[in-house]
């Protein structure tokens, strides 16, 4: 058993300290994934391939490092925390083939994304089946933590499940009935179903769970992330605006395009003169472009009645049912730019960063309070990470 992180297997070239823990956790967390749920001795698995695609396209393996730094933290050991780290990984990214799926996004990491190189219907299946065989390891934590601390990180990450599900409910149901009159709190609410509970708050707890800690240091960490998490998505949701695509690894203005409700746009359409308002909300009503509509449906119904396979009246109704169930315009990119000048003019993206730095000082002031969690490496990490978030709030 050990308590420390091994050497990268390709040394990291990192420019700081918190760079260079995230390689090693990140390198640790491949190779776990790589033996639970790789290929293995059998040959080729077409569907194993595709599970570690996204897991292995980069990223900064941000739930396993923090889940890795308070399990060692506390003394734990590695082994002890590392499958269920790997776990929280695959979860992440099964979460995202569903969500480039549902926001019809086109890139992840600087690739296609998975429904956009191998079709929905594989792309879906692969993201069921992450989630399918990310419950043997949890099962397994038995034989390394023991039966009480094995069902206390599987209650708690049954929980984040459920939040993390409800939380996008959430945002989806927004979009769809267009929603607007919604104020910070609303967005925060979300923000924390959606991304706090399986970005922060579970993965500091799971660590602190196999280490041993006790009960009633689950509280503080619950803290903790949900600041963390509040600073961390709005932060996002900002630099989807503006960062450069080969760093945010997403492509960028795919919010505004998708008519997401982030704190800026709210804040935005808070404060708009009335005009503007209606503009905006019209704005939020129309589809992305890239839908049925625009994927050569039309087109195809058409072929199908011109070769006898479709009657005109069939694709009549058929049109007539697609406009009834979608609007008839798509947004323009002048619609974007538009939208965008609103925030910046209304002060609502200067709004953003404010609350996304008075929460990452929250998560700072939280975690200096952690009298229990001793000086080491691991901690500095923690520190560090805080430091980052509330960096990219700036």
């Amino acid at each position: 058993m050990t308590s420390t992180l091994p050497e990268a297997r390709s040394t990291p070239t990192a420019s700081n300290p918190l760079e260079g823990y995230l390689a090693l956790c990140k390198d640790a967390c491949d190779g776990e994934l790589e033996r639970l749920y790789g290929p293995g001795d059998g040959g080729p698995n077409p569907l194993r391939e595709l599970i570690l695609d996204y897991p292995l396209r980069g990223g900064k393996a941000l739930r396993p490092a923090l889940s890795i730094a308070m399990c060692l933290g506390l003394g734990g050991y590695l082994e002890a925390i590392l499958p269920t780290a790997a776990t929280l990984e695959l979860y992440h990214n099964a979460f995202l083939i569903h969500d480039d799926i549902e926001d019809e996004s086109w890139s992840r990491r600087g690739k296609p994304t998975l429904h956009i190189d191998h079709g929905i219907p594989i792309a879906v299946n692969v993201g069921d089946a992450m989630l399918s065989l990310s419950l043997q390891p949890l099962l397994d934590n038995v034989e390394r933590v023991g039966l009480g601390p094995a069902l206390r990180i599987l209650r708690a990450i049954a929980k984040m499940t459920r939040l993390t599900v409800d939380g996008q409910a959430l945002e989806l149901d927004w979009v769809r009935s267009n929603t607007w009159r919604l104020d910070d709190g609303d967005y925060l609410k979300m923000v924390e179903l959606k991304t706090s509970w399986y970005s922060f708050i579970t993965p500091l707890q799971a660590g602190a769970i196999a280490a041993g800690a006790p009960l009633e240091r689950m509280t503080e960490l619950e803290s903790l992330g949900r600041h963390l998490g509040a600073a961390f998505q709005i932060t996002d949701d900002l630099l989807n605006l503006r960062a450069d695509p080969e760093e945010y690894g997403k492509e960028i203005g795919g919010d505004l395009w998708e008519g997401k409700r982030t704190l800026m746009l709210l804040h935005a359409l808070r404060c708009a003169e009335p005009n503007d308002c209606d503009r905006a909300v019209q704005i939020l009503s129309r589809r992305r472009p890239g839908s049925d509509g625009e994927l050569g449906l039309s087109d195809l119904l058409d072929r199908l009645a011109v070769r006898g396979e479709l009657s005109r009246a069939g694709q009549a109704e058929i049109v007539a049912r697609l406009q009834g169930l979608q609007p008839s315009e798509s947004k323009s990119l002048n619609d974007i730019r538009w939208l965008y000048e609103l925030m910046v003019s209304g002060g609502s993206l200067k709004h953003a960063r404010d609350v996304a730095a008075g929460h990452a000082r929250e998560a700072a002031t939280v975690l200096a309070s952690l009298d229990w969690l001793p000086p080491s490496q691991h901690r500095d990490a923690l520190v560090d990470l805080v430091d980052y978030v509330n960096g990219r709030t700036r």
